[in-house]
This record gives structure tokens, C-alpha cells and sequence, in this order.
């Protein structure tokens, strides 16, 4: 009896430690879930800055002893792998620059290596931590160099550098002047190191008849701001995205200004470290679902503006302004739970325009309806591009009034069809008459 107690309290014991190893693996992958989700999506100003800032404390005044360039013409543009290689082996690097979302290596002599980061690319120094954001492709069980490593250096004292892109939408070249030619060579002020005076932003703003979102987007006018950066000034600068710039008054021109420096600041103080931005900025509820999405208990609302999906809250940014102006912004559409990691919250891809979208609609194909279906009516009224085929597939009676295409040998018609039995039944009742007669004479 005693026995079997204490086997009792054994199992009783391993089972209640099962349980708290369980409750607290569960616990740390709800941690590393919620910090996943509070990276920003891809790099803007302040993910490549912190590249750039890792790059100039740990690599600057070092030599090349050793490169690798993938042989993929889609990421490394206008240069083979080999020629490029020869071009940076023995040179030391003098400065890492940036301007907008590209980052290029200054070395004693030309040509230079220049990186537009696109969706994922990213900068990896092995033992340095780097910042890293969702669509980033390497993690510290992974590999090294990662198989999606693009350009690869070691330095004189064994220090390892990598570019990586995932998604290959980043763009790798070697330029004798990366300031001269595109795409550098186009575009606008940068956002943290060439503000615009707050005249010359306000008289620029009154000029535009863009929406305010859309225009903060486009590069040749500032560059580095993208989407998480230029929901986060609008919101906490209390514009509405759909707002038209030139509509906007000299007060809010001024707001605008200084949230732009004060958000990119404070991204850029932290190293990119999205868990460390201030509690009440809008960017930690940017990949909630619409209508569990809130920031200082407000609500949330999603909107196309821009292009792209953006979050506002409408309680604090109202359209205003112009009249001819509306808030025809579509709400942001769910994922399907069949997409990969990768498909998720692809906000860097152009998506179509309100009017687009709705172009769009009308070139996607009709459903037929299958054959033998039941229990569905069919439209009164023919959609364009139906044929009768599919009309009459599955067999469903249609209003006797309407006039339908007859196709040789085929009745489409049930007047047409009763009228023809009861000329046959006359037929053949005349007929069993004429013999009738024979037969009685």
C-alpha cells in the first residue's frame, strides 16, 4: 500500500513539472511572438542608419582581406561577381554613408560598394548586434554567412561583414560616385541629415496638391520616409493621411516638421529597437487586426492612402479642408491563413489606387455556375462576358419575357418550346383522324 503511494506522489510530482516546463516554453513563445511583431516590417531611415552607425563603429579604417558576391544579376546590378571582388580586395574602408534607404562603403579608393536595402535587406557584422526587423532573413542559430548573403567581407582582424536579402528586391552595385547616378542621384533632401527649414517646408507643402501621406512617400521630395515612419508624424502630428498638403495651415506645417525630426530622432537614438520606441506611438498596433487595434485607447482605423495600407486614428486626425475631398480610403484587407511568413503585411510592394482597385474588380473573371446545381436563382440580368452556355447550365428556369440567343437545333425558350409540342399533338391528331376516315369507309 505504501508502495503504491509513493509511486502515486512520484507521477504526481514529474507530471507537475511537465506541467510548469510546458506553461513556461509556451510563455517565452508568446515573448518572442509579441517582440516579432513590434519589428518594423522592413528598413526606412532609421533601420539603415543604425546599419550604417554598426558598419562606421566597427569596420571603419579596417582592410578588405577577402570578398564573396553571390552570382545572382537580380540583387547585384551591372557587375560580375568576380570582377566586383578584385574591385575591393586590399582596400581599406574610410566611412560608411547613407542617404534615404541606401547605404554605401567609402573605401581610400574608387569604386565603392552601395546597397539599396529594398524589403529585406539587411546588414549583419558576426558578434555585433545589429538591428534587425521582420522580413530580415538571418538569426543567430542560423548559418553564416546566410545562404541568402548577397555581399560578404572579412576584414584584417577577422571581423565578418554581411548584406543579405531574402526577398531580393535589394540592389547591390559598385560606383565610381554613388552621389552622381541613380538612384541616389534622385532623391530628395534626407530626412535626418538634410531637414528643410521650416519656410522652405511650409512653402514646398502649399505648392503640392498631393495627399499628405502619398507625399511624404515619395523619395524625390524627402527621403527615407516610409510607411510605419510616415503614419507615425501624421498621427502624432494629428493630420489626416488623405489630407491635400497644399490644404494644410502654417501651424500644422510646423507641427509636421518637428515630428518628422522627433520621430526619426527617437528611432534613430535607440538603434532602430522597435520595443524601445515610446509606448504611445502608433507603430505597436500597426499589425493588430482592424477593430482590436488601439493607441492610447483610441481606436485604430485602416485606410489605403498612398498606395499602401496605413493606420490612423480618426478620432484625432480629421479630413478637413477642401470639399472635393473625401475619405474613400478601403479597410485593410485580412491575411489568408494559408500565406507564408513572408506574404505578411508586404506594405513596401505598390498596391493599386482606390481607383485602381475598383478598375481591377471589373477585369476579374465571372463564375460559371457548374452544372446540375440546384437551389441557386440565377440573375435576371446577363453579366457581360456570359454566354448562354453558361446561362443554362444549371438548368434553372429564366423570366418567359426575356428574349434568348437560340443556337441551331436548341430551344432556349419554354414558350418556344410548349408552342412547338402542341403543333406537333395538332399534327398527330390530324393524322389519327385522316385514319380513322380510311378505316370506316
Amino acid at each position: 500500500m505504501q508502495n503504491e503511494r509513493l509511486r502515486f506522489h512520484v507521477v504526481l510530482a514529474f507530471f507537475k513539472v511537465n506541467t510548469k516546463e510546458c506553461e513556461l516554453r509556451v510563455c517565452e513563445k508568446k515573448k518572442k511572438k509579441t517582440a516579432r511583431e513590434k519589428k518594423s516590417a522592413m528598413p526606412e531611415l532609421p533601420e539603415v542608419e543604425a546599419a550604417r552607425r554598426a558598419v562606421e563603429e566597427n569596420c571603419v579604417g579596417k582592410k578588405i582581406t577577402k570578398c564573396v558576391v553571390a552570382d545572382d544579376s537580380k540583387v547585384i546590378d551591372s557587375v560580375s561577381p568576380s570582377d566586383f571582388q578584385t574591385s575591393v580586395v586590399g582596400k581599406t574602408i574610410v566611412a560608411a554613408r547613407r542617404k534615404g534607404k541606401n547605404m554605401w562603403l567609402q573605401l581610400d579608393s574608387p569604386p565603392f560598394p552601395s546597397f539599396q536595402f529594398g524589403m529585406a535587406g539587411a546588414i549583419y557584422i558576426k558578434g555585433v548586434a545589429v538591428t534587425k526587423y521582420k522580413r530580415s532573413a538571418v538569426n543567430d542559430e542560423d548559418e553564416w554567412p546566410s545562404k541568402y548573403s548577397k555581399f560578404f567581407i572579412e576584414l584584417d582582424d577577422g571581423l565578418e561583414l554581411s548584406f543579405t536579402d531574402k526577398r531580393r528586391f535589394a540592389r547591390v552595385r559598385l560606383l565610381t560616385d554613388p552621389t552622381s547616378v541613380p538612384p541616389i542621384s534622385e532623391l530628395g533632401p534626407d530626412a535626418l541629415f538634410e531637414p528643410m527649414a521650416l519656410g522652405e517646408f511650409t512653402e514646398s507643402l502649399h505648392k503640392k496638391k498631393t495627399e499628405i501621406k502619398a507625399l511624404l512617400l515619395d523619395q524625390s521630395y524627402i527621403s527615407g520616409i516610409g510607411n510605419w515612419v510616415a503614419d507615425e508624424v501624421l498621427y502624432q502630428a494629428r493630420i489626416h493621411p488623405r489630407q491635400i498638403a497644399a490644404s494644410l495651415s502654417d501651424e500644422s506645417c510646423s507641427t509636421l516638421s518637428k515630428c518628422i525630426k522627433e520621430v526619426i530622432e527617437a528611432a534613430v537614438e535607440v538603434g532602430a529597437d522597435s520595443s524601445q520606441y515610446p509606448t504611445n506611438w502608433i507603430f505597436h498596433s500597426r499589425e493588430k487586426k482592424p477593430g482590436k487595434a488601439f493607441v492610447d485607447g483610441k481606436k485604430i482605423d485602416f485606410i489605403t492612402a498612398g498606395g499602401r495600407t496605413t493606420a490612423y486614428v480618426p478620432e484625432l486626425q480629421k479630413l478637413s479642408g477642401s470639399s472635393d475631398v473625401r475619405e474613400t480610403g478601403k479597410p485593410r484587407r485580412k491575411t489568408s491563413k494559408k500565406s507564408g511568413a513572408d506574404d505578411d503585411n508586404n506594405d513596401d510592394i505598390e498596391k493599386p489606387t482606390i481607383g485602381e482597385e475598383e478598375n481591377l474588380e471589373t477585369l476579374k473573371p465571372k463564375k460559371v455556375t457548374k452544372a446540375g446545381t440546384k437551389g441557386r436563382k440565377p440573375s435576371k440580368k446577363k453579366k457581360a462576358g456570359e454566354s448562354d452556355e453558361d446561362n443554362d447550365a444549371d438548368g434553372s428556369d429564366y423570366n418567359n419575357d426575356q428574349d434568348e440567343k437560340k443556337k441551331p437545333g436548341q430551344t432556349t425558350n419554354k414558350k418556344q418550346a410548349g408552342a412547338e409540342k402542341q403543333s406537333k399533338k395538332r399534327v398527330q391528331s390530324n393524322q389519327n383522324s385522316r385514319n380513322a376516315k380510311r378505316k370506316a369507309k
